[in-house]
Order: C-alpha cells, then structure tokens, then sequence
C-alpha cells in the first residue's frame, strides 16, 4: 500500500515508517501537526508531541518526500476513550490534514503512526481514517518495549530525549542524550518505579536526527536552550528548545546496506512542504444507507421466518433464519437484510438495540458473496448505533439451501446493561490480526470473553500463512492468545469452550494433526503460563469441531473460544455436585448407564457458569434405541440411516441428558444463554422434522417437571453442517449439541 506517515519527529513514528516498508508498503508522504505559535514547544495536548517541531521541516529533504503540516488549531474537547466527530477538537486538525493529503496524493491507501499502547491515540487516528477510507498502520501495536527500544537502537534510530518527565529522570542530565546512551538506566528506572522504557506513559520525548530512512541528510543539532517547566520537584520537567541546526549531507551508499538501498530505493532526492490551512468542507461520511433504502426488502411471510430465543431477561439469544430462500431473492445480502431487520424488530420490541448486542454469529450460503454480505451488515450495525462498541462476530458458510434454508442466519447474543468492555483494534499491527469491518475482536461482559473467530492469518501482513491447515490452526491460536492476554487472561488457562471450526478442503490425514496441534499448544501454553508463576486457576475446555463447507479468506480452520475472566482470581473452577431430584429419567425411561459419559463434555465455574458439549454418534443412537425398544443393541439396523422414530428417540435422550447435565450441577434451563443442535445435512431427517422434534421433547419436559419453564419460541438452534464431533478426526455425529448457561 501506499501510505503517509504521521511523523512527530520522535523515534517511534520513525521506527513505525520503517517497519511499514519492511512489509512491502511504501511511504510516499509525511504529515505533521504543529502549534500554531512557532515559539511554543509544548502544548497541552493528549495527542501530539510538539516538543522539536521547529526541525520536522527537515524531514522533507532528508527522506526526500513531500512534507504536508498543518497548525493545531482544536484542543482536547472530546475526552472519552472513543472518539466521536466532535468539531474543535484536535482530532479534527489530523482529519483536515490527511483529508488534504489524500485529495492531494489519491494513491494513498493507508496511514503509519508509531502508537505502541495508547489506546486513546490509536483509537482516534482509526476513526480518522474509517471517515477517510484509510488502513490504519500500527506496527508498533502492543509490541514488548524493552525490545522495541533494542530494535530502534540496533537499527540504526539516532535520536536525542527533547523532554524528561518522570523521576530519576533529570533535565540537567538527561536531556539532549541519545537513546542509546540512556537504555541501561531507563531499565534500571523501570525496576525501580515501573517507568515504560520507550517513554509510553510521557515519561519522555525524542527526537530522531538520523536513520536509515533519511537517504539524503541527517540533522546536526547545533545549539539548543533547556526551558524548566517545574524545577525542583520529584519529577522535574524539562524540555529542549532548538536554536540553531543545519544538516549534514550523507551518501546513500555509505549510509545503507545493499538490502536497506532496495528498500527504500522509494525514497527521493527533493521534498517539499505544504502547509494545509483552513477547514476542510463538510462532506457526509455515512457509510449506512437510508431507512428508505433499508426498507426496500423483498416481503417474506411469517410462516417463513423462523425466531428462535432463550428465556433469561437479562442475557439471552435471539436466532433468526428463513424457512427456504426467496425466490425473488437476489442472493446471501438480500436474505441477510430480511433476517436483521427482523432481529431488529425483536430487540425494539424488547426494549433494546444493535448496541446491547454482545456477539453475532453470521452464517451464509456462499461465501463468495462476503463482500456484498458485509456492505448489508453494516446498513443495521455501525459504530454509531454502538456507542460501547460493535459487537464481536465469527462469519462461517454453511451449507444451508441444501438444509432448505435461506442464504442467511444470524445468531445475535444480548445483554440489558452497557457494562461490556469492547476490544476492536482496526489497525494493522504484529499484535493480532485488525478488524476491518464492523467487528471487534472481543467482547467482555459479566467475567466471559467472548472472542471472535479466528484466522490463521499473520497479522502484519494480514494473509493466511502458507504451511497448511496446522499451521493455520497454531497462528490462529497465537492471535487468540494475543487478544486473551489484553484482558490478562490465556486460553490456555481461562477458555471455557473451543469452538473450531474445519473447512472441508481439509485433507483427512491433516484433521488428526490439527488436533494434535492443538492440544501440544495449548499444554505448551499452560506451562509457560506456570513458569510466569501465574495464579489464575486452570479450567479445562470443552472441545467441539464443526465441518463446513467453508470459511472467509478459504481459510482450512476458525478459532472460535469463550473464556472465563473473573473479577476474583480467587474463584473456584472446578464443578460442584449439586443433586436434585431427578423425575425425567423415569417418565421417559432413560436410567443413567455408564455409556451416557462418554456422551457429554462439561466445563463448569461452581454458581457461575454450565457449559455442555453433547455428542451423539451412530453407536449411541443404536445403544438409545434399543433401550427404548427392550431390544438387543444388535438387532437394530440403520443402513447409514435414522428414521424419524428413531430421532424421537434420540432428541428425547438429549434433553434429559442435558437436563440431568445442568441439573446436577444446580443450574436450570432459564439460565440458558445458548442452546445448538448441529446436525448433518446428509441425514435423512429434514431440519423443519427434526426442529420440531426437539420442541415437542421440550414440551414434554415442561409436562414433566415442572420446574422447567420455557418461552413460546424455542429456545434453541438447529444448526445445519457439514459434520460435528468432539474429534478433528471424527467430525461424524448424528447430532451435537451446545448448550452454555451461566447465573448472576
């Protein structure tokens, strides 16, 4: 991509420049804000250093690009952490700046900036480019900063502290000193009062006069004065005001190696400067549509739209689906529009909107319409209608129109309070990968991490690695473990459940590695976690792989987890018996035999959390079967076939399996927060057949007992696939079930 770097003269907009070009992008401009008074050093700014402004013009000829700066004219008047166009503000400065970059260079796609852990300043250069259509490059993101202050030093990042703000730091020493010089006794400072060795927390500023970008000159500074802010305290403040400098030609040969001069052979000879003045014109940066335009959707009866939702009040699931396709329907964007606008419909009539949505799960048809997909996505769910954040989201192709769906289906998890906290990084970084789209990578609420499906993608390029279905699987799970440990978790450590789901292009000799692969992770994981000296509880995950026939990007596997995050480290984790009594086993004749075990997974946080992976195979359905009948396991013949008799049967068994599950461990079904029944499409029971069987074995629970109450629309899923099972290598179940409940 092309980019313009935002550059403050410091090291790390520097450092950030060179790793863009280390990743094949190329810098074709820079653009700077400065104070409106030549004699100001510093202003009181959350966002730009200022401090050596007067020697950024230097940058143009030095690097040989054009140089675009503008003069702060906002201050700091949206405070919050996620910023909202708010006219005066600072942040406004940078849009009309990189409005008139981009109006000036229309080549350029993409903006650098050297943000290492502000979320408050990586936050704002991404709205400012979502409202300018550009990438937001961050590729210091999250980066360990002991090592990034090794990396900017070894490679060969000259530059000099023009600021000291924190104790241990003095203006009469310290200024004027290059990084080098002073990396030994920021480490001892970071000991000692747990400074941030790159200077993150404002402890100091840099200036860069020379790297490896700077092909035609470096900056000699030749005089400068000290101007004390606050002399004599603990932490006194200091920073330098330039007086004179002049640069000092160099060679491109001397100064670059063979490698350095192919990459940025990009860099010129001349650079000019632009100052950008006046404000930018009003344009309208919505990306929704009108509601007319919404409006405009095919008419679908209700008998072909099916709602399904969970009883509890404050957390619950609402599921929406189309009977069979349109026939007037123009394609997975046009069935996707029907289905939100009824999900919208339900959470009005609830009370609620987009923004009290925790987690979507997007299915669709065919996943060579995504692209159109995700423009109706975002006509119902913006940034604007989720002031809290946009819900996370996992995207997966099902094969649907073979189950006699419509192209789409959408599973929406809701929450009656804004108590979320939402992680949605859009810049490209080597942290994890951007979201780019309306979708965050997390969403924590109420202590469960619900975290958004998972690519095998290397986040600094953004493409899947090329080694195969395992090493997708193990970069897949380093990304989910870069998100987890944002909230100061591992999946190694805190995941409840593994949702992964299998593309079909996988061969079948690599589903056992994946699974292989895995499980060593995760051990490998646990282990280092110990070695941290950790003290988090270890829970220990529930399984469940899914076959599709694909997934976004064709990649061969999802990573799908739901972790455990408590606000009390000290909460137990491992399941307590909780007996009842139990009158359901009797009145359909199930008595629990030692075979039913290997039935279920369970994860379970005592009085918090019931999770449920049930798998029923071929052999289970003959063992059902034949106690239902009094007859001998032998004597029942399925020719790779159930009968809608036999599924009676079996639905049944998985409700009083379930039930007894969540029971047992003293939970109810009003705790319900999500229930799935994955099914095969090649079964030779209909999806509308086997929905119905699982509605009436729920009913007749109700009969039964009593103290089961649920709503008049299921409370489950049925979810149409390619294949399930507790094993990659296995992905052969009759049905799957997926239940998790939780209480307050």
């Amino acid at each position: 991509m092309k980019v313009v770097a935002l550059v403050s003269g410091g090291k790390d907009s520097c450092y950030a420049m060179m790793k863009c070009i280390q990743y094949g992008h190329e810098i074709v401009a820079l653009a700077n804000l400065m104070p409106a008074d030549d004699s100001v050093d510093e202003l009181d700014s959350f966002m730009y250093q200022t401090v050596g402004h007067q020697i950024i013009v230097s940058y143009a000829e030095c690097m040989g690009l054009p140089l675009f700066r503008r003069r702060i004219q906002g201050s700091t008047r949206h405070q919050s952490l996620n910023y909202k166009t708010t006219p005066g503000d600072e942040v406004e400065d940078m849009f009309m700046l990189l409005n008139e970059v981009k109006r000036q260079i229309p080549s350029i796609t993409a903006v650098s900036s050297g943000a290492i852990a502000s979320d408050y300043q990586r936050l704002r250069v991404e709205s400012v480019c979502s409202r300018l259509g550009l990438v937001s490059l961050a590729y210091l993101w999250k980066q360990d900063q002991s090592l990034l202050l090794q990396e900017m030093i070894t490679n060969g990042i000259l530059a000099i502290t023009v600021k000291v703000a924190a104790i241990g730091l003095e203006p009469s020493k310290h200024l004027g000193k290059e990084i080098a010089f002073l990396n030994t006794h920021l480490h001892k400072l970071k000991e000692l009062y747990g400074i941030n060795v790159c200077g993150e927390g404002g402890e100091y500023e840099t200036l860069t006069l020379d790297c490896p970008l700077f092909v035609n000159a470096r900056i000699v500074l030749d005089e400068f004065q000290t101007v004390l802010h606050s002399p004599g305290s603990i932490a006194s403040v200091g920073v330098i005001h330039p007086l004179t400098f002049h640069l000092e030609n160099k060679e491109t040969a001397i100064s670059l190696s063979n490698n350095d001069k192919a990459n940025y052979s990009s860099l010129g000879k001349n650079g000019s400067v632009f100052e950008v003045q006046g404000d930018c014109p009003q344009r309208n940066e919505a990306t929704c549509q009108s509601n007319a335009e919404r409006t405009n959707l095919v008419e679908v009866s209700d008998d072909r739209i099916y709602i399904s939702r969970t009883k509890k009040d404050n957390i619950f699931s609402i599921c929406c689906w189309l009977q069979d396709s349109c026939k007037n329907s123009a394609g997975s964007h046009e069935d996707l529009a029907i289905v939100l606008k009824h999900i919208e419909s339900q959470l009005t009539g609830c009370g609620f909107g987009w923004e009290h949505v925790l987690y979507i799960h997007l299915y669709i048809a065919d996943m060579n319409e995504f692209a159109t997909v995700n423009e109706t996505y975002v006509r119902f769910i913006t940034q604007d209608k989720c002031p809290f954040g946009v819900p996370s989201r996992s995207t997966i192709e099902l094969p649907m129109l073979q189950a006699s769906l419509g192209r789409a289906y959408v599973e929406v998890l809701v929450a009656n309070d804004n108590s979320k906290n939402v992680l949605h990084v859009q810049s490209i970084s080597s942290w994890a990968p951007s979201c780019i789209g309306p979708y965050s990578q997390a969403t924590l609420h109420k202590e469960i991490l619900h975290m958004a499906g998972q690519l095998g993608l290397d986040p600094a390029t953004m493409t899947l690695c090329n080694e195969g279905p395992s090493a997708e699987l193990e970069q897949a799970l380093e990304n989910s473990e870069a998100v987890a440990n944002v909230f100061n978790c591992s999946i190694s450590t805190s995941a409840i459940v593994f949702t992964i789901y299998c593309s079909t292009n996988i061969p079948l000799p690599e589903r056992l590695r994946i699974q292989e692969k895995q499980d060593s992770f995760l051990k490998q994981m646990r282990l280092l976690q110990l070695e941290k000296g950790s003290k988090c509880k270890i829970l220990y995950p529930i399984f469940l792989y899914v076959l599709v026939p694909d997934l976004p990007k064709r990649a061969f596997v999802e990573v799908k987890p739901i972790l455990f995050v408590p606000e009390d480290t000290e909460t137990a984790v491992t399941s307590v018996q909780n007996p009842t009594s139990f009158t359901v086993a009797n009145c359909w004749g199930f008595q629990h035999v030692q075979w039913h075990d290997s039935c279920i997974q369970s994860c379970v946080v005592s009085g918090k959390i019931c999770a449920v992976i049930l798998s029923i195979t071929e052999d289970h359905v003959a063992k059902i079967c034949s106690e239902s009948l009094g007859v001998k396991e032998k004597d029942v013949d399925y020719h790779n076939s159930v009968s809608k008799g036999d599924m009676e049967r079996v639905s049944r068994f998985c409700v009083y399996l379930l039930d007894k599950g969540i029971v047992e461990n003293g939970f109810s079904w009003e705790d319900t927060m999500n229930l799935r029944i994955y099914f095969p499409t090649n079964s030779s029971i209909q999806l509308e057949t086997l929905s119905l069987l699982f509605k009436n074995a729920m009913n007749e629970l109700v009969e039964i007992d009593r103290r089961v109450q649920i709503g008049k629309e299921p409370i489950f899923n049925i979810v149409p696939v390619l294949g399930s099972g507790s094993s990659a290598a296995s992905m052969n179940n009759i049905i799957t079930c997926e239940l998790f409940a939780r209480k307050f």
